[in-house]
């Protein structure tokens, strides 16, 4: 089978969020089971250099986009039985950050048109075009005009993907002609209207051949009001074509037995000696008093409120209150950046504030805390309780989306489960189940060990859910 993977952003090319995780494993996946991949990105400012190296032009041709004739070009560069294509527009993707700016409807509408010109321009015949998340939503919208003009998109179906259905590329509907140049019938009719605005997810829902999102759990909740962003009642209308597949991690990358940077590294076998070696670098990094027997908390996140940090700050005395050490890594809202500043303060050598973004300290949090905390409102997936459990770190969780598909709670009458649980949005439940966390810590190291050896052992690669999706292509 023959599939183009068309996503904004790239691991390891750029990232800003899981996107670019999701699209730089999948398509490895799906490569690995036999079917010829290609995955099409824009070339930003921010792509380094060594990888531009490794870059050949194929070809440039124009795009067009509304009135305009606009210049692409297709640099290609071969990885891991993968084909990336970079699309090339200095005008449009040579700027210092690849979202925010005030023309993002007329890029990402530049970026749709380059991908579905690009399988005709350079002779490619594509079974399926896998887009995701609103930047690419057009893409099946085109599709339903353009397969019929360029011959290798006449048998091509559409897959669409929704990582978080907050960022919808919502806009007003001047933009329909102007800029992304289609016929007002398009929403006259229903396609792109919402609200009297252009929206350009909801286009890709109801265009897609299929829709996926990133766990079964966020599937169900995308149809009730709270999760679904105003886009509930499209969701349910198209719920026929809706599935959710668990995302997974690059397993090789997060092991604990293979990771060199880490103070220690350690497998099932030798947990118990590793783990203390990274939780006293842990220690030593960031400040915290070096004690082996008190649980260090961690939280490695963007702090920002629907990731559930209100319900940290509403709490964070009562937390401390407990025989913890507690440290936050991240950046976000100025309001939990100041909160976790004097909490740093307030209980020092007890808590840590890293109000930055460092890749090497997040793998250090993750090897050497005992519980990891996700008190998330809204969590589509999540990767990094995935991440805590494949570093031997209990989670504790809201039960939300993912969060809910991949940690089951502890079973103390059964001794089972892979981290701890609550489901209201309440700082008294999180803290209540923190409580229960730390004092079977304290009291149970060989139900503890069993804790941690579930989420070491737990299956999260991408194998199966590229089995999952390739199920699916066959399917439309």
């Amino acid at each position: 089978m023959k599939i183009l993977f068309a996503s904004s952003e790239v691991v390891p090319f750029i990232k800003t969020g899981g996107l670019a995780d999701v699209a730089g494993s999948l398509p490895q996946a799906l490569a690995k089971e036999g079917h010829e991949v290609k995955v099409i990105l824009p070339l930003y400012e921010g792509v380094d250099q060594e990888w531009r190296e490794q870059m050949t032009f194929v070809k440039c041709f124009n795009v067009t986009l509304a009135w305009r004739q606009v210049y692409c070009g297709i640099f290609e560069l071969e990885r891991e039985d993968v084909t990336y294509w970079f699309v090339d527009n200095e005008y449009y993707f040579k700027r210092w950050q690849i979202y925010g700016h005030f023309d993002d409807c007329e890029r990402f509408a530049y970026f749709s048109r380059a991908i579905i010109e690009a399988p005709g321009q350079l002779g490619w015949a594509p079974d399926i075009i896998h887009c995701n998340d609103w930047q690419t939503a057009l893409v099946p919208v085109y599709l339903l005009e353009e397969k019929y003009r360029i011959p290798q998109l006449a048998s091509t179906k559409t897959v669409f993907t929704i990582h978080n259905i907050e960022y919808q590329g919502r806009y007003g509907d001047q933009v329909l002609q102007d800029v992304i140049g289609l016929d007002r019938s398009y929403f006259n009719e229903g396609m792109l209207a919402y609200h009297r605005d252009v929206n350009l997810m909801k286009g890709g829902i109801m265009a897609s051949s299929f829709v996926t999102t990133v766990s079964p759990t966020y599937a169900q909740e995308l149809r009730t009001p709270f999760y679904a962003h105003g886009l509930d009642g499209v969701i349910n209308q198209q719920s026929f074509k809706l599935e959710g597949i668990l995302n997974g991690i690059d397993t090789d990358l997060y092991d604990p037995a293979q990771r060199e940077d880490l103070a220690a590294t350690f497998t099932v076998k030798s947990l118990a000696k590793g783990k203390a070696a990274c939780k006293k670098a842990l220690q030593q990094t960031t400040g915290l008093k070096e004690n082996p027997d008190v649980p260090v908390i961690a939280c490695v996140s963007r702090l920002v409120g629907h990731k559930g940090f209100s319900l940290v700050t509403d709490a964070l005395h009562d937390i401390m209150g407990l025989d913890v050490q507690m440290v936050v890594l991240g950046t976000g809202d100025w309001q939990y950046e100041e909160a976790f500043r004097r909490a740093q303060g307030q209980y020092p050598g007890r808590f840590s504030a890293q109000l930055t973004y460092s890749a090497s300290l997040s793998n250090m949090v993750y090897a050497g805390a005992d519980l990891f905390l996700m008190p998330s409102v809204s969590e589509p997936c999540g990767l990094s309780q995935m991440i805590a459990m494949r570093f031997g770190t209990v989670p504790v969780v809201r039960e939300t989306g993912g969060l809910k598909d991949t940690v089951t709670p502890y079973n103390k009458f059964e001794g089972t489960g892979r981290g701890f649980t609550f489901s209201n949005i309440s700082a008294g439940d999180m803290t209540w189940v923190l409580r229960e966390a730390v004092e079977l810590y304290h009291s149970n190291k060989k139900a503890w060990r069993g804790l941690q050896k579930e989420g070491m052992t737990a299956d999260f690669s991408w194998s199966s859910s590229a089995k999952q999706y390739l199920d699916i292509y066959q399917r439309v």
